[in-house]
């Protein structure tokens, strides 16, 4: 166990070392036994998380401002366009002046290209940790939670289960690339065979895609890349596929919408989750365009784990908020 992480920051999803992910994981579930006994923990009392989100949210606000609560301090929602970002206050000055006013900065930006440097010029000038809810590059708190996720549902003992991480068609808009990114970075330090799975235009950062096949060679593990959704999917301990946009391809959202509409086929179904394992689970990190990104067969089946997922952000991120702002 990892014992100091007081004062850390979590902003890419190796900015923690395996056995600190690991301590992160050990409170987690320590929290979730507490959570579910009704035991108090405030870890946090009389400490202030500023939430400053520049793109919407469902579970990452409720998760943060609810695990804020439950640690016995509060979770201050600050919505970008209520500020004065807009009329000048710049990353450094938010470092700054919220790092004097809080015990803890949570920034989610996840515009192309912007988001990931915003969060590290708040954390160069910040005096209190600063945590990444989501930019263009990581998601590390969903990625915890689906670490989580599935060693609850496969055990601790991860080495050669097969995860895939697979595009997936969604009609709403082009999502951020962040997710998978996290996914390929964060399993293979846990021994699982990862294969990424995406049309040709949906390529990640190569530089990422890199990383994770150093990570799979450091830690013994499988990393490929094929671009058939079917055979990714094959024999899938895993299966996790969701959409992301053709960032890397056409930042256009007209072009990228275009790509996107081309591969209408690779829609999660009920014939693709057979070609898993019979045990095999299914994740997604939510919203899914339900019946376009994955049928209500598999979402709503006996081998979706999405609402453990989402539950399990919760319980991650009180873990990190208590290990680094206590």
């Amino acid at each position: 166990m990892q014992s100091f992480l007081h004062g850390r920051d979590l902003i890419g999803d190796l900015d923690f070392s395996k056995e600190e992910v690991e301590t992160v994981l050990e409170l987690a579930w320590d929290l979730k036994r507490k959570r579910a006994l009704n035991e108090a923990h405030p870890y946090l009392r009389d400490r202030v998380l500023a939430m400053l989100f520049f793109f919407s949210s469902t579970r990452t606000r409720g998760s943060f401002e609810a695990g804020m609560a439950q640690l016995g301090g509060h979770g201050a929602f600050i919505e970008s366009t209520t500020t004065q970002i807009a009329h000048g206050d710049t990353a450094k000055e938010i470092g700054e002046i919220y790092g004097r006013y809080f015990d803890g900065i949570a920034v989610r930006h996840c515009d192309w290209q912007i988001g990931n440097g915003y969060i590290n010029e708040v954390a160069r000038n910040s005096r209190v940790p600063v945590l990444n809810m989501q930019c263009d590059v990581y998601h590390p708190f969903q990625c915890l939670a689906d670490l989580m996720t599935i060693m609850e549902k496969k055990g601790r003992d991860l080495r050669k289960k097969k995860i895939v991480v697979s595009w997936a068609y969604a009609a709403s808009y082009l999502k951020p690339i962040s997710v998978p990114q996290s996914l390929i970075l964060q399993m293979p330090r846990f021994g699982m065979d990862v294969t990424l799975s995406y049309p040709k235009e949906f390529q990640l950062m190569p530089e990422i895609e890199q990383q994770a096949k150093d990570e799979a060679k450091r830690w013994g593990t499988a990393f490929d890349i094929v671009h058939d959704m079917d055979e990714g999917i094959k024999d899938a301990d895993i299966v996790y596929a969701k959409s992301w946009g053709p960032l890397l391809t056409t930042a256009d959202g007209k072009e990228g919408k275009v790509l996107q509409d081309s591969h209408k086929d690779w829609i999660m179904d009920g014939r693709r989750m057979n070609l898993a394992k019979s045990d095999a689970i299914y994740m997604h990190p939510l919203p899914a365009d339900r019946n376009i990104e994955v049928t209500d067969e598999v979402i709503d089946g006996i081998h979706s784990v999405v609402y453990d997922e989402a539950e399990n952000r919760l319980h991650t991120q009180k873990a990190v908020m208590a290990l680094t702002m206590s």
